[in-house]
C-alpha cells in the first residue's frame, strides 16, 4: 500500500492543517487593547484592523474564514491543474497562488496576536488557536523571499513528479520495450516484482539520482521557512508542526515515543522473521545475522512497507486466499469499477453517494500525453463539496485498498464542509489518514466474499496467519518509518542536523529505528531524503504514524458498535449502519473540538493507544515468537 497525502490547499495539508494546543511561540508585540481600527481603501475593515476586543476578535475570525476560503479555492484549482498538467506555466501559476496564501496567512497570524489575553468565547478562541498553528510553510514578510519560497516549493514537487532514471539495464522493463528511461511507478513495479538483487540495486540507486538536484533547493527552503517561522514568534518550522496536537511540543514528542514503545516488540519480531527469510533467499553474504536489512530487498522504493515480498516470507505456502489482483481482472473490473466498489462500502454504512461531479472531474488513469503527479490524493477543491481523487489507478489489490483509503478522506471532507474553513480539517493530523486506514482494515476476506470477489472465506489457522502477515507487512513494517521522517525534519529545522549532514543523519536514524541500511555507500553528494515525495512536497509525516495507531483503535470501536464480537482481525464493518453513525458523528466535528473529544466520540476513549494493534495481531505475535527462537533478533 502506498502512503498517501492530501493535496496542498485541499484540507490545507501544506498550508493549513489541524493543529492543537501547545505552549505556543512568543508572539510579536500586539497593538494596545482598544486601539482604533483603520479603514481599508474601500472604507471596510480588513482582518488586521479589527479592534482588540472580544467583538473585534469575533469579526476577525469571521473575515479570516471568508478570505481564506476564497484563497484556498483559487489555489486548489491551480494546484489541481499543476498536478494533472505539469508544465512550466502551471508551475508558475501554482507558485503564485501559493505565495498569495502564504502572505495572507502570515498577516492573519500576526494580526491575531492583538487578541491574546482577552476573554473570548470558546468558538472564537478555538479558531484563533487553529489559525496560530496554520502555517505549515510560513513565509517571510520580505516579498522577494516569499516569492522565492513559493517557487522553491513548486519546483521541488514538480521535479519529483517528472523524475526518471535512464539505464541500458532498464530497456524492456517498462511499458515501452524500446525505452530505457523509467518513471517512479515503473521503477517501483520492478522493485515489487523482481527477485534479481543486481537489478533491484540498479533501480534503487537509480531513483536516488533524481533527488541530488533538490538538495540545494531544500536547504534554502528550510532557511526561508525558518525565517518565516521566527517572524511569527516560533523558533523554527518544527515548533509549528509539533504544536498542532492539543499539547505542548515536548509532550507531543513524548507521546509519539510512548506509542512507538508499545508496538516496537511486534516490529522487532516481524523484522527478525523477514530478515531470516530474506537471508534464505539471497544468502548470508547479502544479509548477515543481527544486522540491518539492505533497503533494496524489501519490495518498496523506501522500504517503508514490505507487502511486495510476501511471496518470500509467506508463513504457510498456498494456505490463503486467491490472488485478489487476478480476481479483479477475472471479474473485468476497470479503474472506475474499482472506485464504484469502494463507494458502495461507504454507502452501505448509511453515507451519501459521491456527487456526480466526482466522477466527471477526478483523474483515475495516468494520461499518455502529459506529465502528472501520480501520487494518490483526495481533494475537495472548493471546500464545499467539489470532491475528487487524483490517482493513476491500476487494476490490482494494492490500488483497491488505496481507493478505499482515499475515499475515506473524501467522506471526511463531505461531512465537515458545513463548518467554517478554520474547522475544515481532521481533529488532528492523524485523524484524516486514520479514517482512510480504518476502512482499509475492513477490506477483509468476508467483505470481499460479500461483494463477489471471493468464493470462500477460509478460517483455518494457517490461512489466518498468512492474512495477518500480509497486513503486518504493511501496517507494522511502516511504523518506525512513519515516525522517523519528521524526527529527521525536526532536527533539520532546529539546526541539530546541518545541511552538510543531511544524508548521514538520515541513514543513522533509519538504521537505528528501522533496522534498514543503504545497500551501497552514500555520501553528502546524495540527498536520499529527497527521494521520498513528502520531503520535497513539505507534507508533515507524523500524521501517518498516528494514523496507523488510530486505525486499529477506530476499527476496534466501530466493530464493537456494529455488534461484532469475534477476533478483531476478522471484522469488517461493511453494511453496518450503527458503525456508520458513529463514524459520521466524528467526521462532522472536523477540527471544531480538541482531538480527545473527537476520539471519545468514536471510541469512548480520550487517549491514543496501541493496545488495539496488539489485540489485532495477537495470533501472529505468538507465531513469530515461535519462529524466531533460533534467531538473533535485533540489529
Amino acid at each position: 500500500m502506498r502512503i498517501r497525502t492530501l493535496a496542498p490547499f485541499v484540507l490545507g495539508a501544506s498550508l493549513l492543517a489541524p493543529f492543537g494546543c501547545g505552549t505556543g511561540p512568543t508572539p510579536p508585540a500586539a497593538p494596545p487593547a482598544g486601539a482604533a481600527p483603520a479603514a481599508d481603501a474601500d472604507g471596510g475593515m480588513s482582518p488586521a484592523e479589527q479592534p482588540a476586543t472580544p467583538a473585534g476578535a469575533e469579526a476577525f475570525v469571521k473575515e479570516v474564514n471568508e478570505q481564506l476560503l476564497d484563497l484556498w479555492q483559487d489555489a486548489a484549482r491551480v494546484a489541481w491543474v499543476k498536478s494533472t498538467y505539469i508544465t512550466h506555466d502551471t508551475e508558475t501559476l501554482a507558485a503564485q497562488a501559493s505565495e498569495r496564501v502564504m502572505e495572507y496567512e502570515a498577516r492573519a497570524i500576526k494580526a491575531a496576536t492583538r487578541f491574546d489575553g482577552l476573554e473570548l468565547s470558546p468558538e472564537v478562541k478555538r479558531q484563533l488557536y487553529l489559525l496560530k498553528y496554520s502555517a505549515g510553510l510560513p513565509a517571510p514578510s520580505d516579498p522577494q523571499k516569499r516569492t522565492e519560497l513559493a517557487e522553491l516549493s513548486t519546483k521541488m514537487e514538480s521535479a519529483y513528479g517528472k523524475g526518471k532514471f535512464c539505464s541500458p539495464k532498464l530497456k524492456g522493463k517498462g511499458k515501452d520495450p524500446k525505452r530505457d528511461c523509467l518513471s517512479l511507478p515503473e521503477l517501483s513495479k520492478i522493485l515489487a516484482k523482481s527477485r534479481d538483487k543486481d537489478l533491484l540495486l540498479e533501480v534503487w540507486r537509480g531513483w536516488r539520482t533524481v533527488s541530488p538536484e533538490l538538495r540545494p533547493m531544500y536547504s534554502r527552503f528550510v532557511e526561508l521557512g525558518n525565517e518565516g517561522a521566527r517572524e511569527l514568534g516560533f523558533t523554527d518550522m518544527g515548533q509549528i508542526w509539533k504544536g498542532r496536537y492539543d499539547m505542548s511540543g515536548d509532550a507531543f514528542v513524548a507521546e509519539m515515543d510512548r506509542l512507538w514503545k508499545e508496538v516496537k516488540p511486534l516490529y522487532e519480531q516481524l523484522h527478525c522473521y523477514v530478515r531470516a527469510r530474506l537471508r534464505r533467499r539471497y544468502g548470508a553474504a547479502a544479509i548477515a545475522e543481527k544486522a540491518p536489512i539492505p533497503a533494496h530487498l524489501l519490495g518498496n522504493m523506501w522500504a517503508q512497507e514490505w507487502a511486495n515480498i510476501y511471496d518470500l516470507v509467506e508463513p504457510f505456502p498456498g494456505r490463503g486466499l486467491p490472488d485478489l489482483t487476478i480476481r479483479l481482472k477475472q471479474k473485468k473490473y476497470d479503474e472506475v469499477g474499482m472506485v464504484r466498489l469502494a463507494e458502495k462500502f461507504f454507502v452501505s454504512l448509511g453515507m451519501d453517494p459521491l456527487p456526480k461531479t466526482f466522477w466527471e472531474r477526478s483523474l483515475f488513469l495516468k494520461p499518455r500525453d502529459r506529465e502528472v503527479v501520480c501520487h494518490a490524493s483526495a481533494w475537495d477543491v472548493t471546500s464545499r463539496g467539489d470532491l475528487r481523487i487524483k490517482m493513476c489507478i491500476e487494476v490490482n489489490h494494492e490500488d483497491l485498498v488505496t481507493i478505499h483509503h482515499e475515499l475515506g478522506h473524501n467522506y471526511y471532507f463531505h461531512y465537515y464542509n458545513h463548518l467554517p474553513p478554520l474547522y475544515q480539517a481532521g481533529a488532528n493530523d492523524g485523524f484524516h489518514e486514520g479514517i482512510g486506514d480504518t476502512l482499509a482494515l475492513s477490506v477483509t476476506p468476508s467483505y470481499l466474499a460479500k461483494v463477489g470477489l471471493y468464493d470462500r472465506v477460509p478460517n483455518d489457522e494457517p490461512a489466518e496467519i498468512n492474512e495477518l502477515m500480509k497486513r503486518a507487512l504493511e501496517g507494522i513494517a511502516f511504523l518506525p518509518f512513519g515516525k522517523m521522517i519528521d524526527q529527521w525534519r525536526w532536527e533539520v529545522f532546529n539546526g541539530e542536523t546541518p545541511a552538510t549532514a543531511y544524508n548521514a543523519a538520515w541513514w543513522k536514524m533509519r538504521t537505528e529505528m528501522q533496522g534498514i541500511a543503504s545497500p551501497i555507500e552514500r555520501t553528502e553528494k546524495d540527498f536520499d531524503p529527497g527521494a521520498k515525495f513528502h520531503i520535497p512536497a513539505n507534507v508533515p509525516y507524523t500524521r501517518y504514524f498516528i494514523a496507523r495507531i488510530l486505525q486499529y483503535q477506530f476499527h476496534r470501536a466501530l466493530c464493537k458498535a456494529s455488534g461484532y464480537t469475534g477476533p478483531l482481525h476478522r471484522c469488517s464493518i461493511f453494511d453496518s449502519k450503527e458503525a456508520g453513525k458513529k463514524m459520521m458523528g466524528m467526521l462532522a466535528l472536523g477540527a471544531s473540538k480538541p482531538w480527545p473529544d473527537a476520539l471519545e466520540a468514536i471510541t469512548g476513549e480520550r487517549k491514543m493507544t496501541a493496545n488495539a494493534i496488539i489485540d489485532y495481531y495477537a495470533p501472529l505475535m505468538k507465531w513469530l515468537g515461535e519462529q524466531n527462537q533460533k534467531e538473533q533478533c535485533g540489529w
